[in-house]
């Protein structure tokens, strides 16, 4: 799933956009649009309670759901009380915000975007999807392979009470439950500069949250969760091997032209070889039949990359900590930087973490 967590500095951005820090018109602009679109968004809030009185079928069984998650996140996932996801907003497009994701030609290291108090972070976000195609055109121009898309939730990471949204909603309720404990996730830990820790992490209380959720008030859907998230593993081990060989490629001191084509012979051996994981393994059923589809570039890889190159070692690290995901949170609330990324434990066992 895709999210923008929008940036922590909305509170100062305001004054932040007429300091040197930020001169320059591109900067402005984007600033600018950031501080409006947050803006009409927070202003357009209804408290939930007060929508459930007057909304018709689904969505006030989707209203009333959501309270049941979010104290199910509360007493179960040890995740905070805050006041987000406690209003709503009948959002008239299709998304809150579009994402911006580039990578170059020859390599798989994302492009990144550098602000106050956050840090860097791969993805750039824009509340209008026009623009947000009009800056990805400027990056191609620039040769950049870049991905657009549509963010379902939007997240202040908890510094501001964030609405719940038709858009986090529209895929059932085990895609809304998954989502929303992704989303309140960041609020428990939010790493500067290192987003695809930061992804993985949410990604991971997301899916243990559910299969939780499940176990707990609709043991009927688990497995079907379960095979999902099965379906969901393939699907990534198919494109990280594609993606080493892509890498292997980029590092091999090739001419421009050779890699160009051995790339694409890559590109094409994968569409083949999920073609044949549909027929011997899926029953013919085009599950991520959406990522192959037009144009699959390094951004594509990227941004993928970003929410799940990480997981396999924190659901490692989760099963360290015994399962339990207040000593999880602990151990990571340590974690330290090496080279831009956080380097994650391979222990759960301080002595604090563990006691009691």
């Amino acid at each position: 799933m895709t999210e923008f967590c929008l940036i922590r500095f909305f509170k100062l951005l305001a004054l932040l956009c007429f300091l040197p820090l930020v001169a320059g018109c591109s900067t402005l602009s984007y600033y600018s649009q950031s501080v409006a679109g947050h803006s009409r968004l927070m202003l357009a809030r209804k408290p939930v309670d007060r929508v459930i009185e007057q909304a018709a079928e689904p969505l006030k069984a989707q209203l009333l759901l959501s309270k049941e998650l979010r104290a199910f996140s509360v007493a179960e996932l040890g995740l905070p009380s805050s006041k987000s996801y406690t209003s709503y907003v009948a959002l008239k497009r299709e998304f809150p915000v579009w994402t911006v994701v580039a990578a170059p030609e020859f390599s798989l290291n994302a492009k990144q975007w550098c602000y106050p108090v956050i840090g860097c972070a791969s993805y750039r976000g824009y509340f209008n999807e026009l623009a947000a195609h009009a800056y990805a055109s400027k990056l191609d121009a620039k040769g950049f392979e870049t991905l657009v898309g549509g963010a379902p939730a939007y997240s202040t990471l908890g510094w501001f009470a964030d609405p719940l949204l038709p858009s986090m909603m529209r895929h059932g309720d085990t895609a809304f439950a998954e989502t929303l404990f992704h989303e309140i996730a960041h609020q428990v830990l939010y790493v500067n500069g290192d987003s695809d820790f930061n992804e993985a992490f949410a990604s991971v209380v997301g899916e243990e949250g559910v299969i939780r959720w499940l176990t707990a008030h609709r043991p009927q859907d688990l497995a079907a969760y379960k095979n999902s998230l099965q379906i969901q593993d393939q699907f990534y081990a198919l494109v990280l091997a594609s993606k080493h060989e892509l890498q292997a490629i980029y590092a091999s001191g090739l001419g421009e032209s050779e890699m160009r084509l051995a790339k694409q012979g890559v590109l094409s051996e994968m569409k083949g070889r999920h073609k044949r994981i549909k027929e011997t393994q899926w029953n013919g059923q085009a599950w991520y039949q959406s990522w192959f589809d037009g144009t699959v570039n390094n951004a594509k890889f990227v941004g993928l990359s970003t929410y799940r190159d990480r997981v396999p070692q924190l659901k490692d690290l989760l099963r360290l900590c015994g399962d339990s995901l207040p000593k999880f949170y602990d151990i990571l609330s340590t974690v330290q930087m090496h080279d831009n990324k956080v380097v994650i434990p391979q222990a759960c066992d301080r002595p604090d973490v563990l006691g009691g």
